[in-house]
């Protein structure tokens, strides 16, 4: 009769190995660990009453787009407090990222609003309290300093970050990206302004009147010889004088 395999190390060595490699971010290595583990059924059903063995196949599985088995992991196991915020935020992301490829568009935040009111977190990574969707001002002031320093991360910028502020991965790309759509409008608007401000602004209204000779405009004082010798323009200016001409006084 065929004998499954069992495990070679204790279900405590196992914990501590998923740990560090979760920690270490590598989830390939993760995920190749967590397929080698017996499936033996006294040994799984150890396995499956530790935490971190538990959070390493979500992380596992929430990389991997296996988001229906995702969801059966934090259903149906109870995890405590302290990987609760990373839970959480795999638990809404997945939900994000399902919504995007249904809607074939990027989600606004009110379309985020109804995601979560439509699948709110499961109380088994939930202690009931009221949560923030909004990054802690510790986070956007980290995100921030290494924003200046690199505005374009890359993939083990973002883990570094992600660990070091308790976000996912995606969560810090999509921040960067953000970020960066928010600068490019802000300076776009800034340069349009500045090109406003520099063109010059146009009276209409002009202090000389306007005199206009054979369809071409004159200032006055600025005829030519030959049109101040034509008996036309003459007579227009000898008329345009005699209409200025003050009246005289009427005799009593």
């Amino acid at each position: 009769m065929f004998q499954l395999p069992t495990l070679n190390f204790s279900p405590l060595q196992v914990a501590s190995v998923c740990e560090t490699l979760e920690e270490s971010g590598d989830i390939e290595r993760l995920a190749r660990f967590l397929w080698s583990l017996p499936v033996a059924p006294g040994t799984c059903e150890a396995l499956n009453k530790n935490e971190s063995v538990l959070r390493a196949r979500a992380v596992v599985t929430f990389h991997q787009g296996n988001f229906r088995e995702l969801y059966n992991i934090l259903e149906n196991h109870k995890f405590t407090k302290e990987s609760h915020a990373k839970l959480q935020a795999m638990w809404l992301e997945a939900h994000y990222q399902e919504a995007e490829k249904l809607r074939g568009r990027p989600l606004g935040p009110v379309d985020k609003y109804r995601v979560r009111k439509k699948f709110p977190l499961p109380r088994t990574i939930w202690d009931g309290e009221q949560k923030t969707h909004c990054f802690k001002e510790r986070t956007r002031s980290l995100l921030r300093e290494w924003y200046l320093q690199d505005p374009y991360p890359n993939p083990t910028k973002k883990r570094e970050l992600a660990q070091a502020t308790g976000l996912t991965p995606t969560q810090v790309g999509n921040w960067f990206k953000n970020r960066r759509q928010r600068d490019r409008a802000a300076a776009a608007k800034n340069r349009l302004q500045s090109q406003q401000h520099q063109q010059p602004s146009h009276n209409p209204t002009s202090p000389n009147p306007i005199i206009t000779v054979d369809g071409a405009t004159t200032l006055p004082g600025q005829l030519t010889k030959q049109q101040s010798l034509d008996p036309a323009h003459a007579l227009l200016e000898a008329t345009q004088n005699k209409s200025h001409t003050p009246l005289s006084p009427t005799l009593a």
